[in-house]
C-alpha cells in the first residue's frame, strides 16, 4: 500500500466511514480493488505516479468499466491528494454516501406508493 492509501485506510477501516464496512485491497472479478463497500456496491481507488502513463490509463478504464458492468461504482482520487487534502476527500466519499443512499430510499419509498396502485 502506498502513503496515502494508507491514510485512506484510517479514514475508511473499523466502519468510520458512516458506519459502512470497507474491504482493502478486495479482488473482484479479475481484478483488485484498493477499498470496496459491498453494501454501496462502492470501490474507491487511489491514483499514484504508476497509473500516469498513458498504457496505465488504458487498462484502468478498461479495468474500471468491466466492473461498472458488473454494478460496482467507483470514486478515483489522486495519491497526493491523500497527502495534501485529506478532509476534503473524506467529505466528497460522505458527500457521494449521502446522495447515494438517499437516493436508493427515495426509489424503495417510490415502490411501496407504485405497488398498492397497481394492485387497485
Amino acid at each position: 500500500m502506498t502513503f496515502g492509501e494508507v491514510l485512506l485506510w484510517n479514514e475508511l477501516k473499523q466502519k468510520r466511514m458512516l458506519g459502512y464496512d470497507f474491504d482493502r485491497q478486495r479482488p473482484i472479478d479479475n481484478f483488485i480493488v484498493d477499498f470496496y463497500c459491498k453494501d454501496l456496491q462502492l470501490a474507491i481507488e487511489v491514483d499514484g505516479n504508476s497509473h500516469n502513463s498513458d498504457e496505465a490509463k488504458i487498462k484502468d478504464g478498461v479495468r474500471q468499466k468491466r466492473l461498472e458492468s458488473l454494478g460496482v461504482k467507483f470514486l478515483r482520487f489522486d495519491d497526493e491528494d491523500m497527502k495534501k487534502q485529506m478532509a476534503s476527500v473524506v467529505k466528497e466519499i460522505e458527500f457521494w454516501i449521502r446522495k447515494e443512499v438517499s437516493s436508493s430510499e427515495e426509489e424503495i419509498e417510490l415502490d411501496k406508493m407504485i405497488k398498492p396502485i397497481q394492485e387497485i
